[in-house]
C-alpha cells in the first residue's frame, strides 16, 4: 500500500463503531465480496457487535477461559472461575495481565456482566481478583501457553487460540474449560481504512480469505475459527473436534462480547491499579 498506510486492517469488534464515527473507515462494497455473502456462518452473529457489516467482515473469533493440565489436577474439576481459588493449584496459576479480561472474569464469577459500569459491582470484582492474586504465580499475557505445555502452570487464564495450539500437540494432557458462569468472546474484523489507496485490491483480499479452501487453511494456521460455514465443514477432525477451536453451541451461548465502555473504562483502570498495588 506504500507509505500512506494500510489497505486492510484487523481491529477488534468493539472498535468498529468508534472508528466509523470518526470517519476512519470506508463502507464495504458487498457486491465485491461474494464469498462473504455465500459463506458467512450466522451461528457467529451473536459475537459480532456490528452484524450489518457495513464496514466490517468478521475474521476470527476467540474466547477466554481456563487452560489446565489434565494429568496434574488431581481430579479437581475445572469448570468454573472458582477453580482460581482452589488451593490444589496454589502457586501454579497464571492470570491474564489485562484489566478488562481479569476483572471481567471476576464479574462473571459474581453473576454480573463483564461490561458492568456499576461501581459497586466493580468493587466486588476487585476484591475477587485480590483473593485470586494470593493463589496465583503471576499475571501474564505471553508465557502462559508454554507454561501450560511444560507443566509449570497447572491452570492458565488465557485465549482459546493460544491453548488450541498446545492442545494439538498434547491433547491427552492439556484441556481448555469454558467457565460455567460465562466468559469473554471477541472477534477480530477486517476493515478498509478511509485512507486506503488500493480499495479494489482490499476487497479482493477480503474475498480471497473467505474462499472456503483458503479459510480452512487459515483456521488451521491461527487455531481460531473464521465464521465461514463452508470452511468449518472442511476442517480435519483434530481441529473440528477441538473445543478450544469449535466450542459446542450450548457453550457459545454463555459467551459475552467485550464492549467499549468509553469513560467508564476509568472504573476498570482504577480497580486494576488497586489490584496491582496490593501485596
Amino acid at each position: 500500500a506504500g507509505s500512506g498506510g494500510y489497505d486492510v486492517i484487523f481491529p477488534s469488534s468493539y472498535q468498529i463503531s468508534l472508528m466509523a464515527q470518526n470517519n476512519m473507515l470506508r463502507p464495504l462494497d458487498k457486491a465485491k465480496l461474494p464469498n462473504v455473502t455465500a459463506n458467512f456462518d450466522p451461528a457467529y452473529a451473536g459475537v459480532i457487535l456490528n452484524p450489518d457489516m457495513t464496514y466490517n467482515v468478521p475474521y476470527a473469533v476467540t474466547y477466554t477461559g481456563l487452560a489446565y493440565r489434565k494429568d496434574k489436577t488431581g481430579g479437581a474439576a475445572v469448570d468454573s472461575w472458582a477453580s482460581l481459588d482452589n488451593p490444589v493449584f496454589k502457586g501454579r496459576i497464571s492470570l491474564l495481565n489485562d484489566f478488562r479480561e481479569t476483572l471481567g472474569a471476576a464479574l462473571k464469577s459474581l453473576g454480573y456482566s463483564l461490561n458492568s459500569t456499576d461501581p459497586a459491582e466493580l468493587k466486588q470484582a476487585c476484591e475477587v481478583v485480590l483473593r485470586w492474586k494470593k493463589n496465583i504465580a503471576k499475571f501474564d499475557n505471553e508465557q502462559y501457553k508454554t507454561g501450560i505445555a511444560s507443566g509449570e502452570f497447572l491452570l492458565g487464564h488465557g485465549y482459546s487460540g493460544d491453548i488450541a495450539q498446545v492442545m494439538l500437540e498434547d491433547a491427552a494432557n492439556i484441556g481448555f474449560a469454558f467457565p460455567k458462569e460465562g466468559f469473554t468472546a471477541a472477534c477480530d474484523e477486517m476493515v478498509i481504512p478511509a485512507s486506503a489507496r488500493e480499495v479494489e485490491l482490499a476487497h479482493a483480499f477480503i474475498n480471497f480469505l473467505y474462499e472456503p479452501d483458503n479459510a480452512c487453511k487459515n483456521i488451521q494456521y491461527i487455531c481460531a475459527p473464521m465464521p465461514n460455514k463452508a470452511a468449518l465443514a472442511k476442517l480435519p477432525a483434530e481441529y473440528r473436534d477441538n473445543p478450544a477451536i469449535l466450542p459446542p453451541a450450548e457453550v457459545m451461548g454463555k459467551a459475552e462480547v467485550l464492549k467499549d465502555l468509553g469513560a467508564a473504562n476509568k472504573l476498570y483502570s482504577e480497580a486494576w491499579d488497586t489490584v496491582k498495588a496490593t501485596e
